[in-house]
């Protein structure tokens, strides 16, 4: 390490230990070692969470039971006996291992209408696969399943995955690959080429894993490098051109993030944030001091004339990974300071959580919150939890498990809880004890709330998703806010809500969505519920 990155290692390190008692948000170790470092990870509607790695990174630390070892293609005569996926169960934080036969490194992923996961290509023997996971109740037997009779029809590594209206997914993107292509598959069309993808790319590729979300008038908002597209996938056209995004380059290999914010009121309107990044050339050139950005975009993207506003975060940021909140802010956490996305190529990394308030006036919409001490650099992950705590897994920024480096790769899987969290707010956290099990588009439907102190005002009922968190983005992320009428009264603490449901598979696509009560900007813990048709 060069004296100039440790002298900034320790200052922020240091800094962020005396900061702790000060600033809000509390940090948990939840288990030691997961045995493997967590690349993909999505939590299922079982309140378990599968985690992702790599399969050609040599062998883990989580052993497979003996029956399940697998034969490397590559080598016969070499069998791996150890795990690159795992099943974490959130009430106990037990591991078991899960068995996954192709290779996942850099693939997608994205949970389909019934709850299963559909996990699409990666390198080597899993360029052209599709991965199936059927989750299921904590003690059951559930693992993963290759489709032998599906594959893709254009080979995916670094592509994003994105539900639509209709319970389909669609899969953009990729190394080499400027196309989109559907699951279920559509034969009629097969791989469409999508030409924006080829138009964005520069000398450092910066198109991949391109951000993706999915607006309420059904069409995609797609940003790749440092431009935007309104994508119909039903004609396979471009409707609309947004204005560039200044700051540089924004998507893998430069590493920013980006969030659609809460979905409200009508639903007519849709916000997007993009946030930090690379400085061009850092990737190219091996830079590991270059500084990263601190700059975000935010634009309106359903307005006729839409424009950029710009904002800068606390601290500049790569990987850094932004979550939606169940009440409706967005955190911003993991990264570095310096460098790019790739191996060995960051540097001081971003211990500091971030919190965006998006509701607040331009330049008071950042919280810095209570700094982490673990780097969570290349390969890390974080999700919502359904109990509002902020699950964070993996880093391996080397290309093999490597435990003596300078940020050795990461077992350890941490829970961050932001301050909604705190002790003192705890008399004024719902607790949602009656909810529908299914809920029909547009229905009407009641929710019933306890709360210890006297409910002030409007409670809250939102929607989110469960995403595919990987490489700086959760793919098929989104909050919804339900209409909601005034609480009626019970007695006892309790009140009964009148809720509507979303109106259609444009603003909420079908599938299951944890739901949370939210008063007073306090989450209870959240049920789960599947929106149908």
């Amino acid at each position: 390490m060069s004296t100039t990155k440790l002298l900034l290692f320790l200052f922020f390190f240091f800094n962020a230990a005396t900061a702790a008692d000060l600033l809000p948000g509390v940090w948990e170790l939840l288990v030691p070692d997961a045995g493997i470092a967590s690349m993909h990870t999505a939590v299922t509607r079982f309140n378990t969470v599968v985690l992702l790695d790599r399969t050609h990174i040599g062998p883990s630390r989580k052993l497979l039971p003996k029956d399940r070892c697998l034969v490397n293609p590559a080598n016969p005569h070499r069998k791996d006996c150890t795990a690159h996926s795992v099943l974490l169960d959130l009430q106990t934080n037990n591991i078991r291992p899960l068995t996954i036969l192709t290779d996942t490194w850099c693939s997608s992923g994205q949970f389909l209408p019934d709850g299963s996961l559909i996990q699409t290509g990666g390198d080597l023997d899993g360029f052209k696969k599709i991965r199936k996971f059927t989750p299921c109740e904590p003690g059951s037997f559930c693992d993963w399943e290759e489709l032998q009779d599906l594959e893709l029809y254009q080979g995916r590594w670094y592509a994003t995955n994105q539900i639509l209206p209709d319970g389909s997914i669609i899969i953009i993107g990729g190394k080499s690959a400027n196309s989109v292509e559907f699951f279920p598959p559509r034969k009629e069309i097969g791989a469409a080429n999508f030409p924006f993808l080829s138009e964005v790319e520069d000398n450092q590729m910066d198109n991949l894993y391109p951000y993706v979300h999915l607006l309420p008038n059904g069409e995609l908002f797609i940003f790749a490098n440092n431009k935007a597209v309104l994508y119909d996938y039903n004609t396979n056209s471009v409707t609309k051109t947004y204005p560039i995004l200044e700051g540089g380059p924004r998507n893998y290999p430069s590493a920013g993030s980006s969030v659609m914010l809460a979905l409200t009121g009508d639903y007519s309107s849709a916000t997007v944030v993009v946030c930090g990044g690379a400085e061009y050339g850092a990737y190219l050139q091996r830079m590991t001091d270059s500084p990263a950005h601190g700059s975000c975009g935010r634009i309106e993207a359903t307005r006729p004339d839409p424009v950029w506003e710009m904002e800068d975060m606390p601290f500049g940021r790569i990987m850094g990974d932004m979550l939606m909140l169940p009440t409706g802010d967005v955190l911003i956490i993991n990264g570095a300071q310096a460098g790019t996305q790739g191996f060995e190529l960051a540097s001081v990394p971003c211990l500091y959580p971030v919190l965006y308030r998006p509701d607040q006036p331009l330049g008071l919409r950042f919280m810095t919150l209570n700094a982490g001490t673990v780097p969570r650099m290349y390969h890390s992950t974080a999700n919502l939890l359904p109990d509002g705590r902020i699950l964070i897994a993996g880093s391996n920024p080397h290309y093999f498990y490597k435990f003596n480096a300078e940020f050795p790769t990461e077992l350890r899987i941490e829970a961050f809880s932001p301050e909604y969290l705190s002790a003192d707010k705890a008399n004024i956290r719902p607790s949602l004890v009656e909810l529908p099990e299914r809920v029909g588009y547009g229905e009407v439907f009641e929710a019933g709330v306890t709360v210890e102190l006297p409910v002030v005002g409007i409670v809250e009922v939102n929607f989110a998703s469960a995403p595919f968190a990987t490489h700086s983005f959760s793919q098929g992320q989104r909050v919804v806010k339900l209409l909601v009428e005034t609480p009626a009264v019970e007695g006892g603490g309790r009140y009964r809500i009148k809720c509507t449901a979303p109106p259609n598979g444009k603003v909420a696509p079908p599938g299951y969505y944890m739901v949370f009560a939210v008063n007073q900007g306090v989450p209870s813990v959240a049920k789960w519920v599947q929106l149908v048709a």
